[in-house]
Parts: C-alpha cells; structure tokens; sequence
C-alpha cells in the first residue's frame, strides 16, 4: 500500500466517524506542518498554535475532501492559508531564522558534496554555508520561500506544490527557478563558483 493510499484509507474512516484515525494522520504530519509553519511564523508558541489550527480546520473539512489531490498535498494548502490568514489578522512579518534545519538531512544536495566534514576548517565552511543558504531562503518573498521549502525541504512534486499553493505548475517552476537563482548568488561568494554554476 502506498502512502497516499494509506492517507486515503485513513481519511475515508475519519469521514465515517473514527477519530483515532485523525490522530494518526495529525502524529504523521505534525512535525512536517510545524516545520513548514516555522518558514512562515517568527515565535514558536505561535506556530504551535497555527499548527494546531490547521489541523482544526483540515478536521472540520474532512468531511468534503474528494482526494482530488494526495491528503498532505491538502493540508499543506490549508496550513499555508491558516499561516496566511494568521500574518493577516495579526498583521506579522514572516519569520526569519537563525539556523537553517538539517537534523534530517534537510540540506541542499550541492552542499553535502562541497565539504569534507574531517577538518575544522571544513565545518566552519559546511556551517558558513548552511547558515548563507538559511539567509537567503529567509531573506526570499514569501511566495518564492514557500515553493523553496516544500521543494527541498519536503521534497514535495511541482504537481503537489502547486495543488498546495493554488497556482499554475508553470509558476511554481518559475518561483522554483528565482529562489534557487537568489540562493546561488549568496552562495557564490561563499564557495567561490563562476557566475554560470547552477545547482
């Protein structure tokens, strides 16, 4: 069984009233909307709460879901509008992080193959990086930043993505291609690459 199998499954015994399945569709997601939440909200207590928002309100249209699209897909639309309507209502800037997350391996391909981690000198470069990449994601316009992250980060499909952010797939692309032009170019004075490297 798939995962969007097993989501749909899920789903489809939450509509008929089994609330221990939401559960498990909140414990599977959790920690992947608090991420995505943390790109987009500065305090941590107040992501906690759009999190769980979110989950709310994907509870309470559960009941309408089609799975025209995959379930995560779904919700990663609704968290990004609960975060939308959040920053609207409270009149908030989007986050801006210290440190960019890779306790998972959440880190750009081209940056695990620039360094040897067996010097020190080679962590502080892996770290300068990881902190350059982290700044220019941060320093993105939301749009830019929010298709960024659910690409790399969360490894989502340009399809998904763009279920999720309600555009054209032709705009993710595009939104794709900015965000990774304007990564590269903090990155070049940090790893020392010529004007035409692209990653």
């Amino acid at each position: 069984m798939s995962e969007r199998e097993v989501d749909m499954e899920l789903v489809a015994r939450v509509q008929r009233g089994d609330r221990r399945a939401f559960d498990l569709l909140v414990l599977k997601y959790q920690r992947k909307i608090m991420r995505l939440l943390s790109r987009m909200i500065r305090e941590p207590a107040d992501v906690e709460d759009v999190a769980q928002e979110t989950f709310i309100k994907a509870y309470r249209a559960l009941p309408q879901f089609r799975g025209d699209s995959a379930f995560y897909t779904w919700l990663y639309r609704v968290a990004i509008n609960t975060a939308r309507n959040w920053q609207a209502a409270s009149n908030r800037r989007p986050q801006t992080v210290s440190s960019f997350e890779n306790d998972d391996g959440e880190t750009f391909n081209q940056i695990d193959s620039l360094t040897d981690e067996s010097t020190p000198e080679s962590l502080a470069v892996t770290r300068q990086i990881a902190q350059t990449v982290n700044d220019a994601i941060n320093a993105l316009p939301e749009d830019l930043r929010t298709a960024i992250v659910l690409r790399e980060i969360e490894g989502m499909s340009y399809e998904d993505i763009a279920t999720s952010m309600a555009c054209p797939i032709g705009t993710v692309r595009s939104r794709i291609f900015r965000a990774r032009e304007a990564i590269a170019e903090r990155l070049r004075p940090v790893i020392n690459n010529d004007r035409d490297h692209r990653w």
